[in-house]
């Protein structure tokens, strides 16, 4: 039983993604901001899709920092200031399928509230 719950979740949440991804596009001069949430971890990276590359990315893991609000906004400023650091103010957020509320809300907040424009 456990197993067709689990098998459901993940087709749904691949159909919301495949939906919002079809409608977002990053070029370098505004990235598409793609973030990735486990029930450990939180990462996030902004794309280039015109030459399929990384920008810039941050991980959750590496700086010792849960999947929950708190350090959710602490990524976030960190990324921020990345981002800066390489010229990008302005990204369009990709929610990778995810609904936007709690710790993905969270990081979104803190990035507006850090200078980036979503």
């Amino acid at each position: 039983m456990l197993g067709k719950v689990l098998k459901h979740k993940n087709a749904l949440r691949a159909r919301r993604k495949a939906r919002v991804r079809g409608s977002i596009f990053g070029i370098k001069e505004k990235p598409r901001l793609s973030i990735f949430r486990s029930n450990r971890y939180f990462y996030a990276q902004a794309i280039d899709d015109n030459k399929a590359t990384t920008l810039a990315s941050i991980d959750g893991k590496k700086m010792g920092l849960k999947a929950n609000k708190e350090d959710a906004k602490k990524i976030a400023s960190a990324f921020a200031e990345i981002l800066k650091a390489k010229g990008i103010q302005e990204v369009i957020f990709d929610r990778n399928g995810y609904l936007y509320h709690g710790v993905v809300a969270s990081f979104a907040d803190s990035l507006r509230e850090n200078g980036i424009t979503l």
